[in-house]
């Protein structure tokens, strides 16, 4: 009996020591498409580390970040969370990232795996403050229900050119799908554009200082570039080729074509594309899954229209895992973010086809399991064979983006011109980088 009681004893002390030694990582992500992959990744990693356990919550996009920047504060940020490029730098400068590099030298991390520029951009000064998880470019989806009735060809929506002066083909396909009240297309004399019942293409709004999928895409094919390189200290938002760009935009509203920006402010583009109110809206590969959820018609994603530069234009955009300077558990974060990073986690996602993981062959397995959905997403890594360009990344970014969101929603709304408008703002924001 006393050996038995020694042994359970024994047992007691030893499961509690177990327990004592089990340690909890919270990790945030604000996609809820994405959540399930990730939950999948976290229970493999589990299983080979049983001392570790993944917390995985998931929270919309202003409420994430403010939930981050407040735990900074409070202490009670989580250990690892997803980044943004538009958000990480002044995270980095407050000193609230940890520094991966000496990690990735000692565990001997292979960066070569990730499609190019997406470790780079993550690193500043030989320091590192994540690993890449995604990477996602811009297309456009069409109702192809309305093209049809339109008489738009596929082979006229995949060969689309745009320019500043008339707006190109893609314009003409834009007037051809928009209509009003009684049925006439903008390509009709016919068309009375103060009743018009479907517009042809929505802007989804003003974009702030990356302009990701509202805009940057048409002025880059314009021949406009946002600063030299990434972090220096000069942007270029008072070129003409913007100015153009942006007063041609800012004039579809009047024509009947687009809905003004301040009915999309309230109705939202991708709404107004599901309820069948706007034809063709520029988004992100990171919402393919949502479309799939809700448009109840027919629909395709096509590449975006090549611009007078010859080429397609899009925003490269990569996202990061970082872990909190305040974690309490940094080597186990650590664990975590070099799983997430991993080959075998991003086949995981990869299998989900919610995104395109950033190690390479894996956006090709996503489209595939994408395909096998019904949905093909192969615009997006067409547009990969053109003209690719990383976000606009500074100092300061968050007064930066405040200054050109002010900007470009005066000019969408019509309260200057758009030349002097960018001129004002390029000068301010060019201050504001050095402040």
């Amino acid at each position: 009996m006393k050996n038995r009681q020694i042994a359970l004893a024994v047992a007691t002390l030893l499961a509690a020591a177990g327990s004592a030694h089990a340690v909890e990582i919270k990790y945030v992500l604000w996609d809820s498409n994405q959540r399930p992959a990730y939950q999948n990744c976290a229970n493999e990693f589990q299983k080979a580390n049983k001392d570790i356990t993944i917390k995985i919550t998931q929270q919309g996009w202003d409420e994430y970040w403010t939930g981050i920047s407040t735990g900074f504060i409070s202490g009670t940020a989580p250990d690892v969370f997803t980044n943004h490029l538009a958000k990480y730098p002044e995270f980095a400068k407050n000193n609230q990232l940890v520094d991966l590099t000496p990690l990735i030298q000692r565990d001997k991390v292979d960066i070569g795996i990730y499609s190019a520029g997406l470790y780079d951009i993550w690193g500043r000064g030989g320091k590192q403050f994540g690993l890449p998880k995604d990477w996602d470019t811009i297309g456009m989806i069409v109702n192809m229900d309305l093209a049809k009735k339109a008489g738009v060809s596929a082979a006229d929506l995949q060969n689309m050119t745009w320019n500043p002066k008339d707006g190109g083909s893609f314009e003409q396909v834009v007037k051809k799908l928009t209509t009003d009240a009684a049925g006439n297309s903008a390509a009709t004399a016919k068309f009375d554009k103060t009743k018009v019942a479907v517009y042809g293409y929505q802007n989804p709004g003003s974009g702030g200082m990356m302009g990701q999928t509202e805009w940057s895409h048409f002025a880059v094919s314009n021949g406009f570039k946002f600063q030299d390189k990434p972090w220096d200290a000069k942007f270029y938002y008072d070129d003409p080729k913007l100015a153009e760009t942006m007063g041609w935009l800012a004039g579809l509203p009047g024509k009947g074509l687009s809905a003004t920006a301040e009915d999309v402010s309230k109705l939202g583009s991708d709404a107004m594309f599901i309820a069948g109110k706007a034809a063709i809206v520029p988004q992100g590969s990171w919402m393919i899954t949502h479309f799939a959820s809700n448009a109840k018609f027919p629909y395709a994603w096509v590449p975006l229209p090549k611009g007078p530069i010859g080429q397609r234009a899009t925003m490269f955009n990569g996202l990061a895992d970082s872990i909190w300077v305040g974690s309490k558990n940094k080597e186990e974060a650590w664990k975590w973010v070099k799983f997430l990073g991993s080959a075998a986690c991003q086949d995981i996602v990869a299998s989900a086809g919610v995104v395109f993981p950033a190690v390479k062959g894996m956006p090709e397995k996503a489209i595939a399991a994408q395909k096998a959905k019904g949905v093909d997403s192969s615009a997006f890594l067409e547009m990969t064979k053109g003209k690719t360009f990383l976000a606009p990344i500074a100092d300061n970014g968050s007064q930066v983006n405040d200054i050109m969101d002010n900007a470009m929603q005066a000019i969408l709304r019509g309260k200057g011109d758009a030349a002097t408008i960018l001129k004002d703002a390029g000068a301010k924001a060019n201050v504001a980088v050095k402040q």
